[in-house]
């Protein structure tokens, strides 16, 4: 469906491919991963549109009819003022349309031929995306992904992650050849990511999608391609042995490109200690001995086993403040309500202490960006603040926090670096380097700008960090590093986040939004909470293991120790064996 042979693209500033091959076939689900900021959106944006894009190389794209498209971030439009059912069944309705109008023309028409030729066109898109039977798919579907009692109910009044399973449900259900989609998972609650989970394994043709979702990447997917390090490699297969794979080949590349560089030592002692005999001993017969072993360091260079790219993506956070903070309570909520078109929270109370990190919980569409975005502005009265509380603020809403056509360094700049010297090596920690200082932040990926609010986070040294989907759009080495931040950070934390990893390794307790309040547990119960409602105990506990032991593996290898990488990769062959 999709061959793409020895492709090449760069911005003015970063290359992002060089010389890449793969192809896709046809009703293959294939995952498309690599580290934030690495080019995904760029090769879709090449494979939707190549004639707007310039690159070097070969794209075919075998596609009869449209390509399905979700992208990243999804908003109900103007004019979607339709019910959930209608504006799934959008194309249909308008091709039903389309067939009564010309067959309303054909009654008064003398010349019947064209209009029947019109006709026989419409009629057979009609069919070809199965319109006969759309009310029964659009049903299943809805039925599927749990969203069938809102089938009558407005898209304006769905959440944002409800909203998006209903985009992907409309683009599957015309029966395109094949469907991209750009981070579909990002935001979506327990229960919707389970939903997103059953529509993708249920769809029958061709998915191309970007995403850093273990859970998704374990269950739904049979091809992978990975961008890394300017490459794309191509597994078909699962993701789970896919990531074995590639670690064991890394730890065999790296053991062999040891061995030449030891060789190459052993071989360069030799021709220097040959030198330093031919400089007092003119014999002959040395100096061909010289010539030869120069010869042989020739071939050895040129037929050496390269290190395996691990690199590890890992910004270095610090949310270190200048003091620790004494243990007093930094946010009071006290009946706290909020409404839109109908209630979403009613009577609300809680308090966060100076060192609590508390993860806030609910569906999509329950209130807890509102409630966060409320004690930001400081101007509820059913919110109080500390005189000690110096909030830090991340939101899911990038430009929110982030001015886009200002420059990374500019940026920073303003929040009181002394020097430029000063602000970039600070940057540098979060990985930005170079011209890449220049770039307005409009121009980043949403992993890129993520990390940029993080990094802000580090600037401002706030006391109470209000997080809102803070690992939404990162990389796993990103998220681990965030994670380890937060468990180490002295001061308090209110996360909203459906990232069951992040709110388990980093938070004390939850706040779980139910009948339009607040009810607070402690991390075991919460726990047996997930386990019973959406994940099993024992998958969870498993990846956790294996995504510790594949960091481990990779940082073994980034300090060249083989022997350790090998001994850990058994440790994960047997994690992955229970799986």
């Amino acid at each position: 469906m999709i061959k793409v042979e020895k492709l090449s693209y760069s911005f003015p500033n970063k290359d992002l491919y060089n010389n890449v091959s793969f192809t896709i076939e046809h009703g293959q689900h294939c995952a498309f991963i690599g580290a934030s900021g690495s080019g995904k959106s760029t090769l879709v944006d090449i494979i939707l549109d190549p004639d707007d894009v310039m690159f070097k190389g070969k794209l075919e794209v075998n596609i009869s009819r449209k390509i399905g498209c979700v992208s990243q971030f999804s908003h109900v439009g103007e004019r979607d003022n339709l019910s959930v059912f209608d504006y799934i069944a959008q194309d249909f309705i308008s091709m039903q349309k389309e067939i009564e109008s010309i067959c309303l023309d054909m009654e008064s028409a003398e010349d019947l031929e064209s209009l029947m030729e019109a006709y026989q066109e419409a009629f057979d898109r009609y069919e070809a995306i199965g319109g006969d039977g759309y009310e029964a798919m659009i049903n299943q579907q809805l039925n599927l992904s749990g969203l069938f009692q809102y089938k009558d109910l407005n898209v304006t009044k769905l959440s944002g992650g409800e909203f998006k399973l209903v985009q992907i449900i409309k683009e599957m259900l015309t029966s395109p050849e094949l469907v991209i989609m750009d981070e579909p998972d990002v935001f979506l609650d327990f229960e919707n990511l389970n939903a997103l989970r059953k529509l993708l394994n249920h769809h029958k043709g061709t998915l191309l999608i970007i995403t850093h979702n273990r859970y998704l990447l374990d269950h739904c997917f049979n091809k992978i391609l990975h961008l890394e390090n300017e490459e794309i490699r191509e597994f078909d297969g699962k993701f789970v042995e896919y990531n074995f794979s590639l670690l064991q080949e890394k730890i065999d590349q790296q053991e062999l490109a040891i061995a030449d560089e030891e060789e190459i030592k052993r071989n360069e002692a030799i021709i220097d200690r040959l030198r330093d005999i031919s400089s007092v001993d003119t014999e002959k017969a040395r100096g061909k001995s010289l010539k030869a072993r120069v010869k042989i360091q020739e071939r050895l260079i040129k037929n050496q086993v390269q290190a395996p790219y691990v690199e590890i993506k890992r910004p270095e956070i610090d949310l270190s403040m200048a003091e620790e903070e004494s243990d007093v309570i930094l946010l009071s909520v006290e009946d706290y309500s909020v409404a839109f078109d109908q209630p979403l929270l009613e009577n609300v109370s809680f308090t966060i202490g100076a060192h609590e990190k508390i993860a806030l919980i609910g569906g999509n569409g329950t209130g807890k960006t509102t409630l966060i975005r409320d004690i930001v502005k400081g101007d509820h009265p059913a919110i109080k603040l500390s005189e000690d509380a110096r909030i830090a603020y991340l939101s899911q809403v990038q430009n929110e926090v982030l001015q886009e056509d200002v420059t990374i360094l500019d940026t920073f700049m303003d929040l009181g670096f002394d020097t430029y010297s000063q602000a970039e090596d600070f940057l540098a920690e979060y990985g930005f380097k170079g011209e890449v200082l220049h770039q307005k932040i409009a121009s980043l990926s949403g992993g890129e700008k993520n990390i940029l609010q993080i990094a802000k986070l580090s600037v401002t040294h706030g006391n109470l960090l209000l997080l809102d989907e803070p690992t939404s759009h990162l990389d796993t080495y990103s998220q681990m590093a965030l994670e380890e931040a937060i468990s180490n950070y002295k001061g308090a934390v209110l996360m909203i986040s459906h990232d069951y990893y992040s709110i388990v390794n980093c938070m004390d307790g939850v706040l779980i939004i139910e009948d339009k309040t607040v009810r607070r547990t402690k991390m075991k119960k919460f726990k047996r909470m997930i386990y019973a409602n959406y994940f099993d105990k024992d998958y969870l506990v498993s990846e956790e293991k294996k995504k510790a032991v594949e960091t481990k593996i990779a940082l073994a290898l980034k300090d060249k120790n083989f022997e350790e990488a090998r001994e850990l990769s058994e440790e994960l062959e047997e994690i992955i064996g229970m799986m």
